[in-house]
């Protein structure tokens, strides 16, 4: 198999796992955060920078590199990782959740999606097979099934279509997978906030046997509380001896809610999102760096932080960087950012291992002004 994944400890306290998924681009240390890097690049930051903030693996994006710069060419590059210069694990999700995010734009039949390319409004056509095709030609070490992430709120019906759908969808993404030795297919349980059919989903997903499975179809406009539970209930259905991957979250509380429900792997587009409108997570809570009560402030963007921004440049500094709209600016609070997520992962890991997760979450809320 292509990937390993090693369960080190369950947290006494709680169902934050502590684990190791061995990959062929090297080991990740879990639970982890994946900075997102959608057109073979996160954004402003070069690969170097990635790794001296702690970057064990990055996402790309299917569908915008079936785009640009085509498949085809980063085949011939090497694949994905020698085209970027990056030596480390990647994950390519299918291209499934632009079925949810350019809904004005496609049409879903059996088949697959009919899309408009957002670019140019040209007709493109994505099937499972499609998808595979492309995965496979970016050469990540683990891929994601094609599925459709659907709408919330969502009728039932609707909702039982879709995720048979992306079951059936599922079949077919391992049927055409040519490079099981060397890339890792994660099936992706779906069934929106209906516990009956995420149970359905698990079960038929599971019968199938992928090496890792995510929970997608979450954190896609519903109430936080109704995600909690719907993950609650449905991490104890996927298998213990495989990695659980949570789609497209971020902020702090739900890294911390994820990993104390039993998921291992994150990604999300919010760190680097927000840094370039100025926003800042800190130790002490969010900080809107534009904001006129930093026009003076000599001190660093985080006093607890030791990131390459914090230990060099004052919080006016980057308010005057972020108000003249220079691209510096928007590099120093990326790198903040994402050094935070990934340090905070970091410290997650080191409290399940000393059965301190508990803990660690109520000082954290406490201090970065989440109500627990």
């Amino acid at each position: 198999m292509a990937v390993r994944y090693e369960l080190l400890k369950t947290e006494k306290h709680t169902g934050a796992r502590r684990g190791r998924l061995h990959t062929p681009h090297g080991v990740i240390e879990t639970p982890i955060f994946m900075p997102v890097g959608t057109l073979a690049t996160v954004k402003t930051l070069s690969p170097e920078e990635l790794k001296d903030n702690g970057a064990q693996i990055i996402l790309s994006n299917t569908y915008h590199l079936w785009l640009r710069p085509g498949h085809e060419i980063v085949k011939e590059a090497g694949g994905l990782h020698k085209f970027m210069n990056w030596d480390r694990p990647i994950l390519t999700d299918s291209g499934g959740f632009q079925v949810f995010s350019l809904s004005d734009l496609r049409k879903i039949t059996e088949e697959g999606v009919q899309f408009r390319n957002h670019l140019s409004g040209e007709k493109l056509f994505l099937s499972p097979e499609k998808a595979i095709e492309i995965e496979n030609a970016l050469g990540a070490d683990i891929i994601m099934a094609f599925d459709e992430c659907p709408p919330f709120p969502a009728d039932r019906q609707y909702l039982k279509n879709s995720l048979e759908r992306t079951t059936r969808w599922a079949k077919r993404c391992k049927e055409a997978h040519a490079r099981p030795h060397d890339q890792a297919l994660f099936g992706i349980i779906q069934g929106g906030m209906d516990k009956e059919l995420r149970k359905q989903s698990a079960e038929e997903l599971i019968e199938l046997d992928f090496p890792g499975y995510a929970v997608g179809g979450l954190s896609v406009g519903e109430p936080k509380d109704i995600m909690n539970e719907v993950l609650e209930f449905t991490t104890p259905l996927m298998p213990k001896d495989k990695p659980r991957y949570l789609m497209g979250v971020g902020s702090p509380d739900d890294l911390f809610e994820g990993v104390e429900r039993g998921i291992d792997m994150f990604d999300c587009v919010l760190p680097t999102r927000i840094a370039r409108n100025g926003t800042c997570m800190t130790s002490v809570g969010k900080v809107v760096i534009r904001n006129a009560t930093y026009q003076r402030d000599f001190g660093p963007l985080d006093p607890n932080c030791d990131c390459y921004t914090c230990k060099n440049y004052s919080r006016a500094y980057i308010r005057h960087l972020i108000k003249c709209d220079e691209v510096f600016g928007i590099r120093l609070t990326t790198i903040h950012n994402v050094h935070f997520l990934i340090k905070l992962m970091d410290d997650i890991r080191k409290a399940i291992e000393e059965d301190r997760f508990v803990e660690l979450k109520k000082s954290f809320y406490e201090s970065y002004g989440y109500t627990l």
